[in-house]
């Protein structure tokens, strides 16, 4: 068995050698310019280099990571006073605990935001507030959905913070690399000049 893992491996690096990507290819200094942004700048007139996960083509179903997704930031931050269950970045969903102020346990609210796009806009979160009322001895519980004022102060004040955490984000983008385009989320489109 060893044997031929080996013969395998031989054959293969045999094999490589003929690429034309692993060619030794004699590079001339004076054609590149010396300061690496110079020549990230060239490379990207050139069209040369690849992408990583930077694509312009973003489709409904692409997700970016949670750290880096200013909607998803925003509403943690938004809820950050509450406890909470479940926060699922993969399922796009947000739990609340119950959580009651001035520690009165008669009443309490439970808050669950579901993201169905990573867009920043008013149709992108969906809030549902509960509200549970017990009787004095917490025997007798009632909860009911409230999605009156409350909801829409909650959303807009998560898509206010998020759009702030997004410009943030463009102008730190910009400093970094002043040569890639502000449409880019990644940072990897060329910039209009």
């Amino acid at each position: 068995m060893r044997l031929i893992f080996q013969t395998f491996v031989i054959i293969s690096l045999i094999s490589l050698t003929g690429c034309e990507a692993l060619k030794y290819r004699p590079v001339d200094a004076r054609e590149y310019p010396p300061d690496p942004k110079e020549r990230v700048k060239k490379n990207i007139e050139e069209g040369r280099g690849f992408r990583l996960m930077g694509s312009t083509n973003k489709k409904s179903g692409d997700f970016e990571f949670a750290s880096s997704n200013p909607l998803w930031r925003a509403s943690l931050d938004t809820l950050n006073f509450m406890p909470l269950i479940s926060a699922n970045y993969g399922g796009g969903i947000i739990i609340t605990d119950w959580y009651s102020e001035n520690n009165n346990p008669n009443e309490s609210i439970k808050i669950s935001v579901r993201f169905l796009t990573n867009e920043i806009r008013t149709d992108a979160i969906d809030i549902n507030i509960f509200l549970k009322k017990c009787s004095q001895n917490q025997s007798n519980c009632t909860i009911n959905q409230n999605n009156g004022n409350l909801v829409a102060e909650l959303k807009s004040s998560i898509l206010k913070r998020a759009a702030r955490y997004k410009k943030e984000k463009i102008e730190k983008n910009k400093k970094e690399n002043p040569y890639v385009g502000i449409e880019s989320v990644g940072g990897d489109a060329p910039k209009a000049e």
